[in-house]
């Protein structure tokens, strides 16, 4: 999936404005600017686009944990160079404290069902004979779920279209 995308559904689902954006990153001990983050949330086809790296991606959702969660004693997470789908469900699973059967609610708020053992697969080291590549469908029916529940059930698109695939 597309970082802007991801980003843009996080900051729609939790409502978040400019100055929260700003603050969450500032939770990860990283600046950045209003603009820089209206420049990331802007559309594809907009001149002052520009897209989100991986890595600012990484920081955005350690410091969601650590607003959600709270800091955690020590150093501070170094943020990944590069993200696939599953280390973000990972990072926002653990954000909002969730556990296995409430992942699976999630999910099926937005029509999607599956086993716990498939979900565990997803969260699984990559060189576990059970681990399971997230595909881009499984974490967009996520981040509808989690729409659903914290905006409500109604029937308005978000002030975005998915695209792209990872």
């Amino acid at each position: 999936m597309i970082n802007n995308d991801i980003l843009r559904r996080v900051r729609y689902i939790f409502d978040f404005g400019d100055t929260k954006m700003v603050a969450i990153f500032v939770l990860a001990d990283h600046q950045v600017t209003r603009e820089q983050i209206s420049n990331w949330l802007k559309k594809d086809d907009d001149a002052a686009f520009e897209e989100c790296a991986d890595t600012e991606l990484a920081i955005f959702l350690n410091g969601l944990i650590n607003d959600k969660r709270g800091k955690k004693e020590g150093s501070p997470h170094e943020p990944e160079q590069r993200l696939t789908n599953n280390i973000i469900f990972m990072k926002l699973k653990i954000a909002l404290n969730l556990k296995a059967e409430d992942v699976l609610a999630i999910m099926e708020l937005a029509g999607f069902v599956m086993s716990k053992h498939e979900l565990s697969a997803f969260f699984r080291k990559s060189d576990h004979k059970h681990y399971r590549v997230c595909q881009d469908q499984i974490l967009r029916n996520f981040l509808q779920g989690l729409q659903i529940k914290y905006r409500g059930n109604s029937e308005s698109k978000a002030p975005f279209d998915w695209k792209g695939t990872s």
